[in-house]
């Protein structure tokens, strides 16, 4: 009996290394399989945001307010510093009133928020009543645009101005100011629901914004929404050659039922 022991050893330590080795395969395995999901959703952000890029944001608000009945776009106090089209991830950002604070660290989680920020994001600020205060500027401009973002949307003021343009980061603001908003603001929070310019943002919605505006497409909804503005901008772009060719914008409209 004693003689078989050496083989019942060694029989016992290949199982435990087989068993360690299906172990450590399927640490791969898993480690692989986590990797191509988070390429995946990577690739998919990156078709969603593209295709959004090409779609028209008056077609985007018309869908969303078919699909949810709710106004998603901001009004005409939010002004871009230049022609731009852009969409891209909100992360969102609120300032309160803290008047004649001396804290040198008042402000840093807005300035945190950025550096934590990564490419396609859309710096969206809320500035409570803050019009007539520079929510950012230039630095914080630099910052963003150094990190990859689409752009900026400032329930508020925005200065710096020339550099911005300059440098050619899109931002869209309530107001062009020379003011700070050091010693009269207080860091309240980021990545949390916001209401910006009247349109509640929430950290991750799409912001997608051109030439007439701004608007807020809520993450959820992202691909149904792109689809019927993806089928708004067809047919509309469609009916400009029947206008052109039977000088009657009835009869396109009868045609495409587009308006």
């Amino acid at each position: 009996m004693n003689k078989s022991l050496p083989g019942v050893r060694y029989r016992i330590i290949a199982i435990f290394l087989v068993l360690i080795a299906v172990f450590v395969a399927s640490l791969f395995l898993v480690r692989g399989l986590r990797a191509q999901s988070a390429q995946s959703g990577a690739a998919s952000d990156n078709d969603l945001l593209s295709d959004y890029r090409r779609v028209e944001v008056a077609s985007v608000s018309d869908a969303l307010e078919q699909l949810t009945g709710k106004r998603m776009y901001m009004s005409h106090r939010m002004h871009p510093l230049f022609t731009t089209k852009f969409a891209g991830f909100a992360r969102t950002v609120l300032l309160k009133k803290d008047e004649g604070n001396r804290d040198p660290n008042a402000l840093n989680g807005m300035l945190a928020a950025i550096d934590d920020g990564s490419a396609d994001s859309v710096y969206v600020m809320k500035v409570e009543d803050g019009e007539d205060i520079a929510g950012m500027g230039g630095l914080m401009g630099t910052a963003m645009s150094a990190r990859g973002y689409a752009g900026a949307v400032i329930d508020g003021g925005v200065r710096d101005v020339a550099y911005l343009r300059k440098i050619g980061f899109p931002v869209y603001a309530t107001g062009i100011v020379p003011s700070t908003s050091v010693h009269h603001y207080r860091f309240a929070g980021s990545q949390i629901p916001i209401v910006c310019d009247g349109v509640t943002v929430n950290a991750g919605d799409i912001v997608a914004a051109d030439s007439d505006g701004v608007v807020v497409v809520p993450r959820a909804q992202a691909q149904q929404v792109l689809a019927l503005a993806q089928q708004m901008d067809f047919k509309e772009h469609s009916m400009y050659a029947v206008i052109e060719q039977t000088r009657s914008i009835l009869e396109a409209v009868k045609k495409f039922g587009r308006l």
